[in-house]
């Protein structure tokens, strides 16, 4: 596929950067002259799927394989996925447009339950049939990985393989695999799924069978006697070169828009709700020579403002101290922030708050999950009140202004009581002080409880939608107080997501027909339509309470019992009858071991870090303020912003530019405050979708540089499109002025001027002209005043002068539309170059 028939549709779709596939990091190799192609499909929108580091893990692990290229694709957008029907284009990839269904394997990153319907999606607009049965040579390999496939069964037959466990594992090895069985001439997939299934944490749907025992309960069997379970892969230890320390650097805004660094994988808290802390097990830590490593290069290599050190929970990590410390020694002179965002209570001391503040205060969220001490120790969440609000108020002490809250509802055992304790605590937290006498806000967020596979919990059953809006209605009267911000997830959210994780293969008839109605994107509000999924179950017969709504004996099968998370049946039946008892179970980081299945003590045990020092000849030494600092050398770039360019918007070209001079090594002037930002001033805020061949940017910057050096080591770092032309100093100042006219080209697409509508404004002694603005307030102006100079070059092509009338700037499209009534395609379509501004 031609790049430019995509590029032809991104003028008519909002965010059309997200299509682009030319970030800073991105791979780009040539296909045909590899011998596997994998594409890495996320269900989801760009900027959720950009915000998963799993995917990024995945492509830096094929893309340095020199015989594989590793590409990628989310679900498009409504507006794009309606453009892609009604061309006829198969969805493509990001980095080659090369059709989905020309890929050799196409891996799904199965996150999120409510993405069900989006690989549907996916694999509709590319052309390629559903189920695995109904696929054969030469469609691809459809094959899934990611948490989600811990209950695999709902989605099975949509897949060839499903990866179980850690994917950088596997993945390699199935490509590898792949490799050995294309080189011997294979064609017959049946031959490689069996090669495949002898991959420890591989699960091929096709080899076992939904049956029923002798209850009549539905029961997954396998029909080879030797492949009767899929063991969770897991790496033993977390290696420093499997790590990318060069990520792609997402357009737009993505969910997370920072840099990453993995430092532990696993728990040992062993919270009894918590199906991460279940499946992840067990513990890993990163070296503390390993994470400062990373950071350093990817910091470098990616210009991002914003580090966060992530796990599940990131306090417990035995070098915190040491490795914040190391950190912020850097990154408080480069201006970069560190966020830790799973913090437990009681890990966050005032020590690490204060290194947290250093650059600037990032977002601070705890997670009491229950109210009550009672219900806290039956779901093995092991902090006392007392821990919990003397970190509030070391936050408060410290600095912080709003503190965030979580709860859940509906977890076993709760009673009126429990809630009464959610809504004490918060009065209790709401009462204490911030320096000053001044209270903080208290941001409280609450969910229904689901009870997820592979947990202690997975016996119980889900509280009913009713329930669950009761209680939350009745929480939300009682929190009805100042400086108190109270919301909640959706029930039938919750709901339809137990569903989901908790079903068999039967739903995927319900999954088809939800589909088919219309469903997409069912965990975006904006989109979320349970009429429609209420439709479908009634169609289908589906019964959403045999599968949510009531308890489980121990005798009963579940769907997920073939898939081997390393955690043994008993050893959660175990948790589930203490729970009931509100017994607590320790934590076997720093005490006995549980006995919970995972770990064989030789290969498999947990990794944690016993020396919190550095070899002082490896140790990096701090970063010094650089030669100059202090000075203000202020510069005027001249650019250009042209081709794909032209689909950044202004706050993506603040971004894209602040990033580059970051890579580029060089300092850039800050403002002051709690949030410091680099100073960068355009001299005219471009809108999405016009090129420009003389934009100008002032910055200050602390070295002084020629003006070619400036400009040679900017131009290294932007993306296609983007360009300095010229570098020169100006005085401190000598700051940005509005031009007094601006000059632009326009090429219509497909269509041409009208010389008589032209002809007739020309003879128009007025023309009123009335905008309306953002905020609604409209302003009349005369566009024979406003035009100064309009000149048809050819039937598609004109050049218009506009003046700017007291301090607004009048666009092309809203003048061309106004003399030649052109409509919002025509005007989408058309290329509209700016080219002098005076």
């Amino acid at each position: 596929m031609s790049r430019s028939a995509i590029e032809d549709l991104l003028p008519l779709v909002a965010k059309p950067s997200r299509y682009l596939g030319t970030e800073t990091n991105a791979v780009h190799k040539d296909y045909r002259r590899t011998d596997l192609s994998v594409l890495l499909a996320f269900p989801d929108l760009y900027e959720i799927g950009m915000s998963h580091f799993g995917l990024q893990i995945l492509y830096h692990m094929l893309n340095r394989e020199k015989r594989i290229v590793a590409e990628r694709v989310f679900a498009p957008d409504i507006d794009m996925a309606r453009l892609l029907r009604s061309t006829g284009i198969p969805l493509p990839s990001l980095e080659s447009r090369r059709p989905v269904a020309e890929f050799d394997i196409v891996g799904f990153s199965l996150l999120y339950e409510l993405n069900y319907t989006n690989i549907l999606s996916i694999l509709e607009l590319s052309n390629i049939p559903f189920t695995a049965v109904e696929r054969g040579y030469p469609d691809p390999l459809i094959i899934a990985g990611g948490p989600c496939t811990c209950n695999p069964e709902p989605v099975a037959d949509l897949f060839d393989a499903m990866v179980i466990g850690d994917g950088e594992a596997v993945m390699v090895n199935l490509a590898h695999t792949w490799l050995r069985w294309k080189d011997g001439g294979g064609r017959d997939r049946r031959e490689v799924l069996a090669l495949w299934s002898e991959i420890e944490g591989v699960y091929i749907p096709s080899l076992f069978d939904m049956t029923a025992d002798s209850s009549g309960r539905p029961l997954v069997k396998s029909k080879q006697q030797e492949y009767r379970r899929v063991r969770r892969a897991v790496v033993a230890e977390l290696e420093e070169d499997a790590f990318p320390d060069q990520p792609i650097v997402p357009f737009g805004r993505p969910v997370h828009d920072r840099l990453r660094i993995e430092l532990a994988r696993g728990c040992t808290r062993g919270c009894r709700f918590c199906q991460a802390g279940m499946i992840y097990r067990p513990v890993r830590e990163r070296s503390l020579a390993s994470a400062l490593a990373i950071a350093d290069r990817s910091i470098d290599h990616t210009g991002y403002e914003d580090l966060s050190l992530l796990s599940l929970s990131t306090g417990d990590y035995e070098c915190i101290e040491p490795l914040m410390q190391r950190l912020m020694d850097r990154c408080a002179l480069e201006r970069v922030a560190v966020s830790l965002p799973s913090l437990r209570v009681g890990t966050l001391t005032p020590e690490l708050m204060g290194l947290i503040k250093r650059v600037r205060k990032t977002g601070f969220t705890i997670a009491p999950e229950a109210g009550s001490q009672r219900l806290r120790n039956v779901i093995n969440k092991n902090i006392d009140e007392k821990e919990i609000v003397t970190t509030v108020q070391n936050a408060f002490d410290l600095g912080w202004q709003v503190i965030k809250l979580y709860f859940m509802i509906g977890l076993p055992t709760e009673t009126k009581t429990d809630l009464q304790a959610i809504v004490d605590l918060i009065e209790q937290l709401r009462r204490l002080k911030r320096p000053r006498k001044r209270k903080g806000r208290l941001n409280v967020s609450v969910a229904t409880f689901i009870p997820k596979p592979h947990t202690p919990f997975q016996w119980f059953e889900q509280i009913s939608l009713e329930e669950s809006q009761a209680r939350i209605r009745w929480l939300q009267e009682r929190l009805r107080m100042p400086d108190i911000h109270f919301k909640w997830q959706n029930p039938r959210v919750s709901r339809l997501e137990g569903l989901w994780a908790r079903g068999d293969r039967h739903l995927l008839s319900l999954l088809l027909e939800a589909y088919r109605m219309g469903c997409r994107f069912d965990g975006w509000t904006d989109h979320f339509r349970y009429d429609l999924w209420m439709a479908a179950c009634r169609k289908t017969g589906i019964d959403i309470d045999y599968y949510v709504g009531r308890r489980r004996d121990r005798k009963e099968p579940f769907p997920w019992d073939h898939i081997d998370s390393g955690v043994t049946k008993a050893f959660l039946w175990e948790e589930w009858e203490r729970a009931l008892a509100g017994e607590r179970t320790s934590d076997c980081r720093s005490g006995d071991c549980n006995a919970c299945g995972v770990c064989d003590l030789q290969v498999l045990a947990p990794r944690v870090n016993t020396r919190c020092s550095l070899d002082s000849s490896k140790a990096q030494p701090p970063l010094q303020p650089e030669a100059g600092a202090g000075q203000r050398n202020r510069y005027r770039l001249t650019f250009s912003k042209t081709g794909s360019a032209k689909f950044f918007g202004h706050l993506e070209m603040v971004n894209l530019f602040t990033r580059a001079l970051r890579r580029a090594g060089i300092s850039v002037e800050y403002s002051a405050g709690v949030h410091p930002k680099a100073k960068l001033r355009f001299a005219d805020a471009l809108p999405l979708g016009i090129e420009s061949r003389c934009e100008e940017l002032f910055v200050t910057v602390a070295e002084e540089f020629s003006d070619s050096e400036l400009a040679d080591r900017l131009n290294a770092q932007l993306p296609g499109g983007l360009s300095v032309l010229r570098c020169s100093a100006t005085k401190e100042g000598n700051g940005t002025r509005m031009p007094e006219v601006t000059t632009y080209r326009v090429q219509l697409s497909g269509s041409r001027f009208d010389s008589n509508a032209l002809e007739q404004f020309r003879k128009k002694e007025t023309a009123v002209f009335t905008r309306t603005g953002r905020k609604g307030k409209s302003r009349v102006m005369d566009l024979c005043r406003v035009v100064d100079r309009i000149v048809l070059s050819s039937e598609d092509t004109l050049d218009i002068s506009l003046r700017h009338m007291d301090g607004v700037i009048l666009r092309p499209a809203e003048v061309l539309q106004f003399i030649f009534s052109l409509d919002v395609d025509q005007l989408a379509r058309a290329r509209v170059v700016k080219v002098a501004a005076m």
